[in-house]
């Protein structure tokens, strides 16, 4: 069956889901239908990412990420250690940095609001259990109906119920460390207010971990705020906890998870970024538990997987909202350019699957270089630092993603 006239489904409302349902749409589907679990917005979630400059070019001329989403410019990442005589730290080395900022909650409402509007998108709608059928796959939803479609697009993230209907069903395994997110507005930071220069993603180093921090984008586009990434193990005793993927929201984090990250803070941090840590808000704070998984294939029967249902990199490879976003630029041209359906689904596993692969393996590698196995940054310089890129980091290859003209192992 060809896609034109066809019926797609895409489960997951988010960036990956809108993104892959303008893909479907454009290739000339009859009906696309978007079901989101969540029953309210997705536009609140103010997290930071940053996408490499050539890896926005292929997406903009693809026709998958356009100028309009607020950005800023980052270019510069210095490596900084606590130095006792220096407020905001030493930095011990600096590598460039070309990538452009956003914040999550906007880029996801110019794709929402870039849908056509002959695509469905279905609230509160939770996919509970996917039937892979010969000629398609049926799904059945919390309320107990059942829709069939000719193809099921799987865009819900780490835990995803596509996935599980798959022949592998693999899931996220838990990589021992967590991240600790955090945004501010740039008029809640510390001074001196050259501290920290504009285009600079600072990176705050210590044994078993960093923070990574950059300006993106306020809320709504509006202003500008500071996001920070801090990675670290957490205590022992709360490691067993998280070897189930899961997650930890607001208001769910315990005492002593909040007391271990603020005595390495205290420790750890130049007195600086300490103080940037200490005026962010509660509320503009959360734990995410960091997990990675590559799957045996992108796309299977008439099921394919994109974003973080497919592959989940550990957000140091710099690629997450990237690797969605390329995902429905080649999804939309496999719908376009083979003669049916199920030609489609195998053209575009054999392009993603390898990519998925040496994204997640990146993620693994800067995750070790950078948290698990970290040298002795206050012996450092930036010959030294640059030959720990080299070699312990492979001098960045694929960091901010593989590029979109061919996977690479």
């Amino acid at each position: 069956m060809r896609v034109r006239g066809s019926r797609v489904a895409v489960v997951g409302g988010s960036v990956a889901g809108c993104a892959t349902a303008l893909a479907a749409a454009r290739a000339g589907a009859g009906e696309v239908v978007v079901y989101e679990r969540a029953a309210g917005g997705l536009q609140d979630r103010g997290v930071g990412l940053a996408v490499h400059d050539d890896r926005y070019a292929e997406l903009a001329a693809a026709g998958h990420l356009g100028p309009d989403v607020p950005w800023r410019r980052l270019t510069r990442r210095p490596w900084i250690v606590r130095d006792g005589g220096a407020p905001a730290g030493r930095a011990v080395g600096v590598l460039p940095f070309p990538f452009r900022s956003y914040n999550w909650g906007s880029l996801w409402r110019e794709l929402r609001a870039g849908l056509p509007a002959s695509v469905g998108y279905v609230q509160g709608a939770a996919v509970e259990r996917v039937l892979p059928g010969p000629d398609g796959a049926a799904l059945r939803f919390a309320d107990g109906r059942t829709e069939r479609f000719d193809l099921v697009v799987g865009a819900d993230g780490y835990r995803s119920a596509v996935r599980a209907a798959t022949r592998a069903a693999t899931v996220p395994a838990y990589a021992g460390y967590l991240a600790w997110r955090g945004t501010l507005p740039v008029e809640l930071l510390p001074g001196p207010h050259d501290a920290w220069p504009e285009h600079d993603a600072a990176t705050v180093v210590f044994p078993g971990g960093h923070m990574i921090v950059y300006r993106i984008p306020g809320p709504g586009g509006r202003g500008t705020s500071a996001n920070w990434v801090f990675y670290t193990a957490p205590p022992a005793s709360v490691g067993p906890a998280l070897r189930d993927a899961t997650s930890l929201p607001a208001g769910t984090v315990t005492d002593e998870l909040v007391s271990h990250h603020a005595a390495v803070v205290e420790e750890r941090f130049p007195p600086y970024w300490q103080e940037v840590v200490r005026r962010t808000p509660r509320s503009g704070t959360y734990v995410q538990p960091i997990y990675d998984l590559a799957v045996p294939h992108y796309g299977e029967g008439r099921l394919v997987l994109a974003g973080d249902a497919a592959a989940v990199a550990r957000p140091h490879s710099g690629s997450g909202a990237v690797k969605a976003l390329q995902d429905a630029a080649v999804l939309e041209r496999v719908l376009r350019e083979e003669p049916d359906l199920d030609a489609a689904v195998r053209a575009y596993d054999a392009e993603r699957s390898p990519t998925g692969r040496a994204v997640v393996g990146v993620g693994r590698r800067l995750g070790r270089a950078q948290v698990q196995a970290t040298p002795d940054w206050a012996a450092m310089d930036q010959e030294a630092v640059d030959t720990w890129w080299r070699t312990a980091a492979d001098g960045g290859r694929g960091f901010g993603g593989q590029a979109l003209t061919g996977p690479r192992e």
